[in-house]
């Protein structure tokens, strides 16, 4: 059964915390991981990209010359896609980039990336982070610096996401804070360190178990 240690607000060791081995010691596909990431990235695109065909463009209801006698290529209006200022060809339209994949496939692939953080040495456990509540950056930023947080992409998961935590996680740009809930796996892998706090962490584990 996997065992991490847990930390207190100074990082220093406060305990341990066994995890259950159907969570984070399932087997790390890439292929499953790299479905998850892109999918994740394609339904953050709006799709509302557009361009004017010769359709759409305005201008251009009459024939610029007439069809035989002037030495030149034939021509029927001056926004066909030739022309500058015409319509562009086969251009981009709005669509929708969302891809389905099916719940136990997410839940599998949230197991993986969790299980490859704890793996590598990724992912560490606070037992609380008492600079949360007092709604200041400068105190969150330090008791992150104590736990070898400072500056590398992070990703923090609490157990409820406060208005003060929010408050003062704002101003951090290297750092995100998401509940159990909301932590998707492109957020997982894309960062250099994982931090839960011992709540979130029991509260992500039992919503992952099989």
């Amino acid at each position: 059964m996997p065992t991490v240690q847990v930390l207190d607000a100074k990082g220093k060791q406060a305990g341990t915390l066994e995890l259950k081995a159907d969570v984070f010691g399932v087997e790390i596909r890439g292929p499953l991981l790299h479905q998850a990431v892109v999918r994740e990235l394609a339904d953050r695109r709006a799709g509302t990209h557009d361009t004017k065909g010769r359709s759409e463009v305005s201008g251009g209801g009459r024939k610029p010359w007439r069809q035989k006698g002037t030495g030149r290529a034939r021509q029927g209006s001056i926004r066909a896609t030739q022309w500058k200022g015409g319509g562009k060809p086969f251009g981009p339209t709005p669509r929708s980039y969302r891809q389905e994949m099916p719940r136990a496939m997410r839940r599998e692939a949230l197991r993986a990336a969790v299980a490859a953080k704890l793996a590598s040495g990724q992912l560490a456990v606070v037992e609380s982070l008492g600079a949360a509540e007092g709604a200041r950056t400068k105190a969150l930023v330090k008791d992150l610096a104590s736990l070898g947080l400072t500056g590398e992409r992070a990703l923090l998961v609490v157990r409820e996401r406060g208005a003060a935590l929010a408050r003062a996680a704002r101003n951090v740009p290297w750092l995100d804070v998401a509940t159990p809930s909301q932590v998707s796996v492109y957020q997982v892998l894309a960062a250099h360190r994982v931090v839960f706090e011992r709540a979130g962490l029991v509260a992500l584990e039992e919503a992952l178990a099989r």
